[in-house]
């Protein structure tokens, strides 16, 4: 019986012991995370300091442009601080879904979208060895404007960046920051040089970073872990007419998709995947080779010459595409948003209508309080924003990934046996058509529609291959394919986070039933952030 103790006893103690080393090497980690921080930025004030803005925001593009605009006109003193505010000229970004229109029309940006020859998009075309299907959005109980809509990147921004600065509380300037500062663990703002070579600082109680998948400050915000799986080859194809008029079109090439969509009323742009990190060299005329060559044969022929055409005019750019989930490192006096908090594979064009719904968002949470002052109850309070963003981002990120890997080509036969299943699929019509199209456009980011329909492809795929009889190899295809379909989107949620996404009511967030500015919101004010309505009088208790 004695010896029964020891040996009870020892393995208690060894258990507890591991826990206790689990937490500590936890707790270190997070040490060395924040270490950075505070060996770099800690400063005082300085002479040269801008101190009147209530918020600070690094970087000026889709993102960036729109918060400013958000809070400007919502009262809030806005600081805006941008590399280079001359237009932008970039292959991505250039492709809005009709969720994300729906955001614009939120926010009051609709406009920006006019008068800059931007297209209308209905819907998608998808190609498939010489097999074509249309797949138009579910835009049936939306007003008759609403739609996707492309065009150059640069004239959408500019005309953001204009509206913004249209408004007498914010102020928009040239400069580079370099750092973030704080005093006491608490980002107080930014040192930043200006266009004329001046180091100068900005303060304010809340800054918000906003500087693009190129981000030099997302280090010190979050845990990031940067995926370049593949590049995109940009081109833009002159007067060419498309099969489908107002329609992006896919072609599921080898070894991944290519796409088509208008700019301009006499333009087209033309993406090209090419998987990797490394891709044909441009100046030595590899690229030009492996354009002729491997991809201009897959094209359709109505748009196969001007796509030589374009080739052989040589203004050929690219863009490494990004993937990064958002994994915020809560810091109090500062925030994360757009591309420099989270990245998704750019196929299905949802950058932009993520990026607008996180300030919707965060718009509706700061809504209620006036004073921002109060750094550590702010950066608890805002901690809820990473909790309501996640269902509509997760849905929209895991989707980007799930469809780039499903549509590519593989050596896999079961991989590419869902290849062809999802190009039937969407071909049937009906919900198998509407569902996935809404979900790809950000008309209805819920995960659970995301998982069903995944698996109904999978299980579609796995009916075609038992037909006409199911012999041992088709059943073995069959649970390869099945097999597959979970090592493409399981890893992708963990990522996502599996809680986050799915049950978010769970997740702890900060809500007192009264703000830490008693004179900032009454108990009788209610919010509603992402369909969610939030009552003041309800104390949800940080963990």
């Amino acid at each position: 019986m004695v010896l029964l103790q020891y040996i009870f006893g020892g393995v208690v103690t060894s258990l507890l012991g591991f826990l206790l080393l689990l937490r500590h090497r936890h707790a270190k980690k997070n040490e060395s995370g924040k270490a950075g921080i505070h060996a770099v930025r800690t400063q005082t004030a300085r002479a040269g300091s801008r101190c009147s803005a209530d918020v600070i925001v690094v970087g000026a593009g889709v993102a960036g442009s729109a918060l400013a605009y958000t809070l400007g006109k919502a009262g809030r003193r806005v600081h805006v601080i941008e590399r280079d505010l001359a237009e932008p000229h970039r292959i991505v970004g250039e492709f809005l879904q009709p969720g994300g229109y729906l955001k614009l029309i939120e926010l009051g940006l609709e406009d920006c979208v006019e008068e800059i020859d931007a297209q209308r998009v209905d819907g998608y075309a998808l190609f498939k060895d010489g097999e074509n299907t249309k797949l138009s959005y579910p835009l049936e109980k939306y007003g008759s404007r609403v739609a996707g809509r492309s065009f150059h990147n640069g004239r959408f921004v500019q005309r953001m960046r204009d509206k913004a600065a249209s408004l007498p509380n914010v102020l928009m300037e040239e400069g580079t920051v370099t750092s973030l500062f704080e005093e006491k663990e608490v980002v107080k703002g930014v040192i930043y040089k200006s266009k004329a070579g001046e180091e100068l600082q900005a303060c304010a109680p809340l800054t918000i970073v906003c500087d693009g998948c190129f981000s030099n400050l997302r280090r010190y915000l979050c845990s990031s872990k940067v995926e370049v799986p593949s590049s995109f080859v940009g081109l833009i194809l002159e007067n060419c007419k498309l099969p489908f008029p107002n329609h992006a079109h896919v072609i599921l090439a080898d070894p991944s998709p290519i796409l088509f969509y208008p700019i301009s009323s006499t333009e087209v742009r033309c993406l090209v995947d090419v998987p990797g990190q490394k891709i044909p060299s441009i100046a030595n005329g590899e690229m030009s080779k492996y354009l002729k060559t491997v991809v201009a044969p897959q094209i359709p022929s109505e748009m196969h010459d001007a796509f030589i055409g374009a080739v052989d005019n040589g203004r050929i750019k690219t863009m490494p595409n990004r993937s990064m989930p958002a994994n915020p490192l809560p810091t109090p006096g500062a925030l994360l948003m757009g591309d420099a908090f989270n990245m998704r594979h750019p196929l299905t064009g949802g950058g932009m209508t993520v990026a607008l719904s996180d300030i919707a968002v965060l718009q509706n949470l700061l809504e209620p309080l006036h004073d921002l002052h109060d750094a550590s109850s702010l950066c608890k309070y805002l901690e809820s924003f990473y909790t309501l963003r996640k269902p509509v981002a997760s849905t929209i990120n895991t989707l980007a990934g799930a469809l780039y890997k499903v549509f590519s080509s593989s050596p896999d036969q079961a991989r590419n046996e869902m290849r062809q299943a999802c190009f039937d699929y969407l071909s049937l019509g009906g919900t198998c058509s509407t569902g996935p199209v809404a979900l790809l456009s950000g008309l209805n980011p819920r995960p659970l529609s995301l998982i069903a329909h995944f698996f109904a492809v999978a299980v579609f795929g796995v009916g075609r291959l038992m037909l006409p009889f199911p012999s041992p190899k088709r059943i073995w295809i069959g649970a390869r394919l099945i097999a597959s379909a979970c090592d493409i989107i399981f890893p992708i949620i963990k990522a996502e986070g599996v809680r986050q996404m799915f049950f978010p009511a769970t997740v702890p967030a900060y809500y007192r039933r009264t703000p830490y500015n008693e004179n900032s919101i009454s108990n009788s004010v209610s919010f509603t952030v992402c369909n969610i309505s939030i009552e003041p009088s309800l104390s949800i208790i940080m963990e």
